[in-house]
């Protein structure tokens, strides 16, 4: 099982110089965007492109991938 409760965030400004980017797959309400980060001990930035200013989840390559894992299984879904 996937668990991204304990999942660092940082203040966006921290990241604003980060190469974002948005899956070609986005719809206009449901966009996320993704930043590599390179290495150290945070590998891959997230934020919700509504919300540039907003906070940012960072994750392991570990943690990134158990994520995209869990969003392929619908782990994260509201609905």
């Amino acid at each position: 099982m996937n668990d991204i409760r304990n999942t660092p965030s940082v203040p966006a400004h921290r990241l604003s110089d980060a190469p974002w980017r948005t899956s070609t797959r986005s719809q206009t309400s449901n966009c996320v965007e993704v930043a590599p980060l390179g290495t150290g001990p945070s590998a891959v930035a997230l934020r919700d492109s509504k919300d540039r200013g907003g906070p940012v989840l960072l994750f392991n390559r570990a943690g990134w991938l158990g994520f995209i894992a869990g969003a392929k299984k619908g782990q994260f879904d509201l609905t």
